[in-house]
């Protein structure tokens, strides 16, 4: 009995960890993500990444032969991977656009809520918190709304509106879909998902080239992009995996923590300036997860 306990804590642990390690790496790619589309379109930047994204779930298949036969079956990762693709590249998109429009206190912490909307399929599909667990879930989420610095203060324009919306959506249904891929095969899930995106991307690459909005990117720009394809495929394999290894519920709240990292390189790397919101935020949040961590 005291094994299976002791299996049980480290199982959850490895989710805690796996699903915060997502959450860096997630906003990592968001941080690199939002300020090269700056520079060029953001479905220039999404279309090569998500290729990027693409041959490095196939290079990892191939070093850990970890390849399954397709199935059908909704319980597998074909169909789940598919639907997630389709969703996370039309979150990803405007997220993009919304980050290059210089607004990024607005899109950032909406977007960042779409945890909500897995958390409530995992509890309404069986997922139970305890009370303590549930004022840390509530402390994480409150925390990455207010670090990312909402500028309610400066109203609310109808387009950063409009696509902080539209990326928590199709971010929410995108974690939904993995979380259920995952339970046959994370990397299986991830990778057609990333087929799925890159398809996709190709697709709207064509059509900028067509309307010759494409842009160019520089060598020096290439690392970068590297960085955020990969990142942002391992964030969603790391998440996967942590939804097999603990409640679904609460590695999607600690994976939705990627608007802190982002705001912290902003202010690292651009200098942006922190309003006293976001210390609170990061303060609520990083207290929300030691009492998940904890309990």
């Amino acid at each position: 009995m005291a094994y299976m306990w002791e299996a049980r804590l480290y199982s959850y642990s490895m989710a805690t960890l796996l699903a915060l390690i997502s959450s860096v790496l997630w906003g990592s790619a968001d941080f690199e993500g939002g300020r090269l589309s700056k520079k060029h379109p953001a479905i220039s930047v999404l279309g090569v990444s998500q290729v990027i994204g693409l041959l490095t779930g196939i290079i990892i298949i191939i070093i850990s032969h970890g390849w399954v036969a397709p199935s059908i079956s909704h319980a597998s990762y074909l169909i789940p991977g598919i639907f997630a693709g389709i969703s996370g590249y039309l979150g990803l998109i405007c997220l993009y656009a919304g980050l290059s429009t210089g607004r990024m206190g607005v899109v950032s912490p909406i977007s960042a809520l779409s945890a909500i909307i897995p958390l409530g399929y995992a509890i309404y599909n069986g997922d139970r918190l305890s009370t303590i667990t549930t004022i840390g879930v509530v402390m994480a989420l409150m925390g990455a709304f207010c670090a990312s610095g909402p500028e309610l203060n400066k109203g609310l324009p109808i387009k950063p509106l409009i696509l902080a919306f539209g990326a928590m959506l199709g971010f929410g249904i995108a974690l939904i879909f993995m979380s259920i891929g995952s339970k046959s095969s994370a990397l299986m899930t991830m990778t057609t998902m990333r087929a799925t995106t890159a398809t996709t991307a190709l697709f709207t690459i064509a059509v900028a080239i067509r309307f010759r909005s494409l842009g160019k990117f520089s060598k020096i720009e290439y690392p970068t992009l590297l960085f955020i394809g990969s990142a942002d495929f391992l964030a969603n394999l790391l998440l996967g995996i942590a939804c097999t290894k603990g409640l679904v519920s609460l590695a999607m709240v600690l994976g939705s923590l990627y608007p802190i990292i982002t705001v912290v390189m902003a202010f690292k790397f651009l200098h942006e300036r922190l309003h006293k919101v976001q210390y609170v935020g990061v303060a609520f949040a990083v207290a929300g997860v030691a009492i998940i961590s904890a309990f």
